[in-house]
């Protein structure tokens, strides 16, 4: 794999697959005798064929960020329940449910750690959502084609890749559900009013709160999002009996748990917030790219990603003009109701790509219903709608597969890990170029960290113009007992092409210095990785 990942290596197979997929889904949609069960088999074939197609090809979990929330369970379970506070990974000890649970998991079937099914997070996960997306659609109608439709839509232009083994996966999909049973009570009493005074039946009611007490717990971002749903579906005066008790319940939980729970993170971050509010301009584009020294296949994957999500909004405005019955369903409000918190952080640069996230459900929605009313013409506009299809699986395939090079780790690189954790007394400093290291968060409570690319513009500018000098600030400490270790491998190297946060010959450059350099010597070497052990010759100790 190069620039643009998984892409430059499927077979015709595959992509004859997803085109065999699509073509049976709209001759599906256009036959009104089609059950349900083929619907569901269509969807779930698009769902194996995107999403489990990396887990049965890698030989190891896919993505650093999954590894490193394997080591947070791992240390959650060595430690009863608590991380080891340790530079930033503190906050996981703020929201520790998905942790809490997953090590729950682990412990009750007794497997060795949560690795083993991370692999599977994303189709799993996807597979999940199924059915409260499914709830949530047929909360606004009884058009069977366009239920289907908008889950086909949404998984279509589900780009964004926040599907694997994290927090936030499991959150949003807690968030759809709470959405969807919102949705649902709203019909419900629209039909048959309730005499209960909140306008929901009581075991309903705990069990929205319920879930809304796990969201809370478990992701700092998604109980924003859900809030200003809850507050962008109260806006119709007809929603606000049955929408308001559920908002009240959030605007506690999440209030309540910020002022005890995380007021460590919360206090020491306030003042990043506070100078997020008064940047909205910023906080939107934080997360584009600028493009100027990524790879060339990056440049094509970043304006596709746009160009799909400037879609998707187009065609969902394109719905709210031409189709009125959608505007009193709820989905325009949901698909907004996002922006208040992009506007207001930048979230570490992802805020743009959450943001979309959140809006997708009920975008989807508002498409299947401009793409799919078809009226007495059906396989016409099964016909005219299939290109379209086509094209959104295409963008979805370039923002999901495009960063593959760098998401996709070897048996050698997690080897190389694993001897950096395992291996070196407890104490030595371990640096990386970037944080595309496989298992390199194991045991990281006994180990202090350096990532090179994370450092500030001065130390990156030395980094670029000499990659030895740049290192040496950080290493200068280094001493026999408590030596440097400086693991280079494979899948950095590919980062650091594809984003250009670094000259993409940094790390050879930096590789061949410390080679010739005393001090450096090479400890573990395999086909992917090599780590070098420093003591700084000023530090050694004389006999």
């Amino acid at each position: 794999m190069n620039d643009l990942g998984l892409l430059e290596v499927l077979p015709v197979l595959f992509w004859v697959a997803l085109g065999l997929l699509t073509v049976g889904f709209c001759a599906s949609l256009s036959d009104r005798r089609t059950s349900g069960g083929w619907f569901a088999a269509y969807i779930l074939g698009l769902i194996a064929v995107l999403h489990a197609t990396p887990a049965l090809l890698y030989p190891t979990l896919r993505y650093g960020w999954a590894w490193k929330h394997v080591a947070i369970v791992d240390a959650m379970i060595r430690n009863d329940g608590n991380v080891p506070v340790v530079e930033k990974l503190d906050v996981y000890n703020q929201w520790p449910g998905f942790f809490h649970l997953n090590a729950f998991v682990v412990q009750a079937t007794g497997l060795e750690s949560s690795l083993g099914y991370a692999v599977w997070a994303p189709p799993v996960m996807n597979v999940l959502l199924l059915a409260p997306l499914l709830l949530l659609y047929r909360a606004v109608t009884r058009d069977r084609r366009l239920i289907w439709g908008a889950a086909w839509v949404y998984y279509s232009c589900s780009w964004v890749g926040q599907d694997y083994f994290a927090p936030q996966a499991f959150a949003f999909l807690l968030f759809v559900v709470v959405i969807a049973v919102v949705l649902g009570q709203l019909s419900s009493s629209m039909r048959r009013p309730s005499s209960s005074s909140t306008g929901w039946p009581v075991g309903r009611l705990a069990l929205v709160v319920l879930i809304q007490a796990v969201i809370v717990c478990s992701h700092q971002l998604t109980p924003l999002m859900l809030i200003s749903a809850l507050v962008a579906l109260s806006l119709p005066r007809r929603n606000r009996r049955v929408v308001l008790p559920v908002l009240a319940a959030a605007v506690l939980l999440t209030t309540v748990w910020d002022a005890t729970v995380a007021r460590p993170y919360v206090s020491a971050h306030l003042s990043e917030f506070l100078d997020a509010l008064a940047e909205p301009d910023a906080n939107v584009v934080s997360g584009l790219a600028t493009l100027g020294t990524a790879a060339p296949g990056q440049v094509l994957v970043s304006w596709v990603d746009r160009g799909l999500s400037a879609a998707v909004f187009l065609l969902a405005a394109i719905a709210f003009a031409v189709r009125p019955w959608v505007r009193r369903t709820g989905m325009p409000l949901l698909v907004l109701a996002p922006l208040p918190i992009l506007v207001a952080n930048s979230y570490g640069g992802e805020m743009i790509f959450r943001a979309y996230l959140f809006a997708l459900p009920a975008a989807a929605f508002m498409i299947s219903a401009l793409l799919f009313q078809w009226g007495r013409r059906p396989r016409l506009g099964a016909l005219a709608v299939g290109p379209l299809l086509l094209a959104m699986l295409g963008g979805t395939l370039f923002g999901y597969y495009g960063k593959e090079t760098a998401n996709y780790f070897t048996k050698d690189e997690v080897a190389a890990a694993r001897f950096v954790t395992a291996a070196t007394p407890p104490g030595a400093l371990i640096v990386s170029l970037t944080s595309d290291v496989p298992g390199l968060d194991m045991n990281y409570e006994k180990h202090p960290r350096i990532q090179l690319n994370e450092q500030d513009i001065e130390d990156l500018r030395r980094l670029a113009e000499n990659p030895l000098e740049g290192l040496e600030a950080f290493i200068e400490g280094a001493t026999v007992r408590e030596p440097a270790y400086i693991i280079l491998s494979r899948a950095q190297a590919a980062e650091l092409y594809l984003t250009g946060t670094l000259p993409a010959d940094t790390m050879q450059r930096l590789e061949t210095a410390m080679s010739d350099t005393w001090g450096f010597v090479p400890v573990y070497r395999n086909k992917d990785a090599v780590v070098f052990r420093y003591q700084n010759p000023d530090n050694w100790e004389q006999p």
